[in-house]
């Protein structure tokens, strides 16, 4: 079976994807795209669960939106360094599955390691297309491979969208998504220490970020992304 997408998501901790961008990941395999995530580490310094536990949770959530490949990269949580081995590892990624699209964490957020992986995906993006960088993959050498486009999903903070994608459809599994990192996420039965994710009114506060996102587009519920270069459209009315 071929590995080559349509879409990459990539993102720091397993979750950071489904929390920001499941809907629109929905969406687009409904109509047609692959799709891969890609997390860059185990996500093992959270205070929940352990990072066994996140990478069977990372799985389940994946088999719920349809995903047709999921792979963690097992850098360094909360200590991971925008350096040359990290770099290749996503570059390898990137020539592997040969994306049109990545989407990537929030260029800023209240999370660091957010930022931090914004700026390292997107380097290992136009790295990728440079033929002189050389990389394997299986044992063979790999073709370089550019990105048509790098969008960033927002998290945390608020931050003004570039775009917002339509996923009224999708908000109820959403949710459920959400829901499969049940060692993070509300859970009356939980010993586990309180975090500023895992009470209750948490998922209230997804759905108003995306009403947030959608009241101004006139959609109910919207998901929203940053871009680094400017959108170019051949058609006024293909802008709505």
């Amino acid at each position: 079976m071929s590995e080559t997408v349509d879409i990459l998501a990539i993102g720091v901790h397993p979750d950071d994807v489904e929390l920001s961008a499941s809907g629109t990941l929905m969406k687009q395999i409904e109509q047609g795209s692959s799709v891969a995530i890609v997390d860059l580490t185990r996500g093992e310094l959270g205070s929940r669960g352990s990072a066994a536990l996140r990478i069977e949770e990372a799985g389940r959530a994946a088999d719920i939106m349809g995903i047709s490949h999921r792979v963690n990269l097992g850098m360094e949580d909360g200590f991971f360094e925008a350096n040359t081995e990290n770099k290749r590892r996503i570059i390898e990624q990137i020539r592997r599955f040969r994306p049109k699209v990545v989407l990537a964490n929030a260029i800023h957020d209240r999370h660091p390691d957010h930022g931090r992986a914004a700026k390292l995906t997107s380097d290992a993006c136009f790295l990728a297309g440079l033929r002189k960088i050389e990389t394997s993959w299986d044992g063979k050498p790999q073709e370089h491979h550019r990105p048509e486009a790098v969008y960033h999903y927002i998290q945390d903070y608020y931050l003004e969208p570039d775009f917002v994608v339509d996923v009224t459809d999708y908000v109820d599994r959403k949710i459920e998504v959400i829901k499969a990192f049940s060692s993070q996420f509300y859970d009356p039965l939980s010993k586990e220490p309180a975090t500023p994710i895992s009470g209750e009114d948490f998922f209230d506060f997804i759905k108003s970020r995306m009403r947030n996102f959608g009241r101004p587009a006139g959609v109910p519920f919207a998901e929203g992304f940053t871009r680094s270069r400017y959108l170019r459209v051949d058609d006024l009315f293909d802008l709505k």
